[in-house]
């Protein structure tokens, strides 16, 4: 009798020791088992919307769950990003982050309602991308030359639209740089923005060049120029506004983010994900729509750049004399 109860004793401690039935046992179920939210904090048919939704549809199929994602725009970004920021550390809600959520809000805001460090674990970037400056098709202007020396001549007469801080820093920055006083108009979403400089309310913006690209495409505006430090690939006919302002330059990135907390392997699961998913052509031209860069930066070296991107960031945002709200 002792015989038997001693290899009963025995069997059960070798079963709790099993990798299959130890204390997260046979009832626990391998990430991710439901379907994954990825909140863009930007308007529908802006360049973050544009690059969830065309990841979503590959990273679906890696991971075999359904991506929903979930436009949640307003205060430069700051609501989607709340609402990542307070979800459950799973990984089963992440943020199509930006340079505007994770870097630049915080020199832009006295207060924030999330903390863009201790708030999130950045998974990978994904794109980079440049704004571009387009005017209303009624004004007088077909360079960046001529819309500085229009803005000098007309002082108080052009102002611009942003929905978003590279928006805002890229007319800043010209501002300062090429030393004209042009306002601003603050909106809440893109979409809203752009039509309101096709329809004359506002006279310039920089949106992002597939939202930017689109309409100038459609004739609905003027493109004049990239901010980029280049010309780029995807609009050599563009300009860049460097060859008329020098050493005028800026670039935009997007990038998945997850809450604070969120288990390493998840993290480690998601970026593998994520990087499997670019490598595919007809992804990256889903997610760019031609007019962006596949550019990854992965999980460890991610960290970093997020750190150096805020310097940057915050660095510009006083320079060009913008202070916070």
């Amino acid at each position: 009798m002792k015989l038997y109860r001693r290899s009963v004793l025995a069997g059960a401690a070798a079963l709790s020791a099993s990798p299959l039935l130890g204390s997260r046992g046979a009832f626990a179920q391998a990430y991710p088992n439901k379907p994954i939210k990825i909140v863009v904090p930007f308007a529908a048919g802006s360049a973050t919307d544009l690059t969830a939704r065309g990841l979503a549809a590959k990273l679906q199929d890696i991971l075999k769950q359904p991506i929903v994602v979930d436009d949640k725009p307003g205060a430069s970004g700051q609501l989607g990003a709340s609402a990542v920021a307070t979800a459950a550390p799973d990984g089963y809600t992440l943020l199509m982050g930006t340079n505007s959520t994770n870097a630049a809000n915080q020199a832009l805001f006295k207060k924030l309602s999330y903390d863009p460090d201790k708030d999130f674990v950045p998974i990978m970037r994904c794109v980079t991308g440049v704004n571009v400056l387009v005017v209303n098709n009624d004004l007088p202007i077909k360079s960046v030359a001529e819309l500085i020396d229009y803005a000098k001549k007309n002082p108080g007469k052009l102002n611009y639209a942003e929905a978003s801080a590279s928006q805002r820093l890229s007319a800043e920055m010209f501002n300062k740089m090429a030393g004209v006083k042009i306002e601003r108009v603050p909106y809440k979403a893109s979409p809203q923005a752009l039509g309101d400089v096709i329809s004359g309310q506002c006279q310039l913006m920089f949106p992002d060049l597939p939202q930017g690209l689109a309409q100038i495409d459609a004739g609905k505006v003027r493109g004049l120029a990239t901010t980029g430090p280049q010309r780029t690939t995807v609009a050599p006919n563009l300009p860049a506004i460097a060859e008329t302002v020098p050493g005028y330059s800026l670039v935009y990135w997007l990038a998945v983010f997850a809450p604070a907390g969120t288990p390493k392997d998840i993290q480690k699961t998601l970026a593998d994900a994520i990087a499997e998913a670019m490598k595919d052509p007809a992804t990256g031209k889903a997610m760019t729509q031609g007019r962006m860069e596949i550019s990854p930066l992965p999980l460890e070296q991610f960290a970093d750049y997020v750190k150096e991107q805020t310097t940057w960031w915050t660095t510009e945002i006083k320079a060009a004399g913008i202070e916070p709200e």
